[in-house]
């Protein structure tokens, strides 16, 4: 897995300008409805459409999905896209799997109304917020399980899946860690990393807010995250390689702070691999999905969505350690995997989660300090 995925250019999540998209192209015939009505291009639920099953229809007739920025072994999405391809007889093209979310904006300027653009996106919040008018409104059949903090109102966007900001390490090499604290310790010379540039990886940046919280700053301030790596790479203790999957496997980087369900991928090539989540800087994170409005598989872009807000697409996700949006709807219904759920990184504290300014200032802050820190 690379690390740069899903990552935010400073400049997005600084101010990045919104942008008009242009008109959404004539629907085509296997996207209207069999009875009349709007087309699937213009059509905000389901039920809009005329139900699920005309939708599934049109999709079918479509017979492709386009995807970006979706590495397999990223929460389950390897899975989630072969379960999605079984179920409706829909081919996914994967593009750049290894993208960013800034790439996934890019792909849609550039690629316009060509059945090359991508239908949906899967993006960080910076990102997510910079670029609405790019977005087709649209509210899933189990909209109403979704927190209103966690959506907007038209539908634009969604948080789709989260989880939150952990140390994962190999505990067959290195001491139990029970406190960001530990980390300046001898044991734990040249082997702590971040999964990326924090000037550039929403997941880096994070890492560091993680460490500011833990060191007494706030969502407001993350110049203690800053001296508390400034102080790691003075004791050696900091390692500048960028962590990935082939670092941990190697070795290399036997400690990385990281999404938690991220984290989770390391114990197949690491079985002793340990995930802890400070209790003092208990840092949420959630991605967003979006319907690109210009989308050429307009109905697949929306029966995605609804398999991807279903019980079925909650549950992969939470298969692969994130938490699905709708987790606290589902565990009250039961219909949660329960197994999958006893199964994630034991947290303990009071969740925070930052706001869009409080991560552009983050952002700023970093872009002017993290360089000199770490030198």
């Amino acid at each position: 897995m690379k690390r740069t995925i899903r990552g935010i250019g400073t400049g997005v999540a600084v101010g990045a300008m919104l942008v008009t998209a242009a008109c959404a192209p004539p629907a085509k015939e296997a996207d209207k409805p069999a009875d009349g009505g709007v087309s699937a291009a213009s059509a905000t639920s389901a039920e809009a459409f005329g139900g699920l099953d005309k939708l599934a229809a049109a999709a079918k007739k479509e017979g492709t999905l386009n995807v970006i920025a979706l590495p397999p072994d990223w929460a389950n999405y390897g899975e989630i896209i072969k379960a999605f391809e079984a179920k409706y007889s829909i081919k996914v093209a994967s593009a750049t799997p290894d993208g960013s979310s800034q790439d996934e904006i890019n792909a849609v300027k550039s690629l316009g109304s060509t059945t090359r653009a991508p239908d949906v996106m899967d993006m960080g919040g910076a990102v997510t917020v910079a670029n609405t008018t790019l977005y087709a409104p649209y509210k899933v059949a189990t909209w109403a399980d979704i927190p209103d903090a966690q959506k907007e109102a038209t539908g634009l966007w969604v948080n789709d899946y989260g989880g939150y900001m952990s140390v994962g390490y190999d505990s067959a090499k290195l001491p139990e860690i029970t406190a960001l604290a530990d980390l300046n310790k001898p044991a734990f010379k040249n082997k702590v990393a971040l999964n990326g540039d924090p000037t550039q990886a929403n997941a880096a940046l994070n890492g560091v807010e993680m460490a500011s919280l833990a060191s007494g700053g706030s969502l407001d301030d993350i110049s203690k995250g800053v001296e508390f790596f400034k102080a790691l790479k003075k004791s050696g203790n900091f390692s500048k390689i960028q962590a990935t999957s082939a670092t941990v496997k190697s070795g290399t980087t036997p400690v990385v702070f990281d999404w938690d369900y991220l984290q989770v991928g390391h114990k197949t090539d690491v079985p002793t691999w340990k995930v802890f989540v400070p209790s003092n800087a208990v840092l949420g994170g959630y991605y967003n999905q979006a319907i690109n409005k210009t989308a050429p598989h307009p109905a697949a872009a929306r029966l995605w969505e609804e398999f991807l807000y279903s019980d079925e697409g909650q549950n992969l996700w939470l298969k692969g350690g994130a938490r699905p949006v709708r987790m606290d709807a589902m565990t009250k219904a039961t219909t949660i995997d329960a197994a999958a759920a006893a199964a994630l990184p034991a947290v303990a504290g009071e969740p925070v989660f930052q706001t869009q300014d409080q991560v552009a200032a983050a952002s700023k802050y970093l872009a002017a300090n993290w360089a000199n820190a770490i030198k």
